[in-house]
């Protein structure tokens, strides 16, 4: 039995998005976005979202969606408000800075991964206080399921975007694992992308093989945002991969039944983590896991299961995430190894 619990990304192709590959692979197809599958994503998106004149771009990873989206939203001399722990600061390699021609990131404290109110305000306080000499006020960037695996209520999310309405910021959600947030929320994605003004509507990590899509709320970015994804390279000619793909996804709420499995197997595996006396760094709310781990059980599980250790503590920081193939059967004997 593989037990590898790294990530989300090491999970399979679901066999519905692979049989949808295999059929769009029979003949020919326009190429560039102009195969026959693209508008029915793009309008299903629109529904989805209850925005009827959002438009969609696919591309294949997450990193080239969240840096395009926020290419698109800001000038190269204003800055992204983000959580200091957020995917965009730790893992993109400055693409976000290269993407939008220089504009920086403005680091945002909060406890559980997640920002306030309050310390959003705090940050957004000197910025632009020194007039052209300074970078100035340009976009918020929010993500859900959060880099610490918590979860902003919908609540939270408000009162986050009242924040950047009143300081005049775009908003951009990093929806890596927006699918997991819905399911986790019990809302659906019409609630969770209200008030943003792009999102990063995630797919590799929840069944896919590769596509993510930018959905943006006002067609008057479509064009500048077309420019810029084939100048970054993220056009695929051979489109008609993306868009089966993102069909598929869509197609049954596949994507939601997904990180349910995913999201199920994630709090299985935190109860019976919790029953062993791990301790939790910060409260799982969906499929990723952050805690300390006793280090006899580490020790013993590391031989025969994958997973991240975050540091070589006594009782190592570990991380263990469960993508939508995990089965009862995995995350048992996972637990079974680590109670020895």
């Amino acid at each position: 039995m593989n037990l590898n619990f790294a990530s989300d990304n090491t999970g399979s192709v679901h066999p519905d998005i692979w049989a949808a590959m295999t059929r769009a692979n029979a003949g020919d197809a326009m190429p560039y976005g102009n195969d026959t599958w693209m508008p029915g994503v793009t309008e299903r998106l629109r529904a989805l979202f209850d925005w009827p004149k959002a438009e969609v771009l696919l591309v294949a990873n997450g990193t080239g969606a969240n840096a395009l989206a926020l290419a698109g939203l800001v000038q190269p001399w204003q800055t992204i408000f983000c959580h200091r722990i957020a995917h965009i600061e730790e893992d993109e390699c400055g693409a976000p800075e290269f993407y939008t021609g220089g504009a920086k990131l403005t680091l945002v404290e909060g406890a559980d991964g997640k920002m306030t109110p309050d310390t959003l305000h705090a940050a957004l306080g000197p910025v632009g206080a020194k007039g052209f000499h300074g970078v100035q006020r340009g976009a918020l960037s929010v993500t859900n399921v959060t880099e610490a695996g918590t979860l902003y209520s919908l609540n939270e999310l408000g009162a986050l975007l009242g924040v950047a309405q009143e300081a005049g910021l775009a908003t951009h959600l990093d929806g890596a694992r927006f699918a997991n947030a819905c399911a986790a929320l019990g809302c659906s994605a019409a609630d969770l992308a209200r008030g943003f003004d792009m999102v990063s509507f995630g797919g590799t990590k929840n069944g896919c093989m590769a596509v993510e899509a930018i959905v943006m709320r006002d067609q008057a970015r479509h064009w500048e945002m077309q420019l810029r994804r084939k100048r970054a390279g993220q056009l695929w000619s051979k489109h008609r991969y993306l868009s089966a793909q993102m069909a598929a996804y869509l197609d049954g709420d596949l994507w939601l039944k997904n990180a349910r499995a995913a999201n199920a197997a994630g709090q299985r595996l935190a109860a019976g983590l919790t029953a062993i006396g791990a301790k939790m760094e910060w409260a799982p709310a969906a499929n990723m896991i952050f805690c300390r781990l006793p280090r006899a059980a580490h020790d013993r599980a590391l031989a025969a299961a994958q997973y991240y250790v975050m540091d070589d503590a006594d009782a190592p920081l570990c991380r263990l995430v469960c993508d939508f193939t995990k089965t009862e059967a995995e995350v048992d004997r996972l637990l079974e190894l680590l109670r020895g």
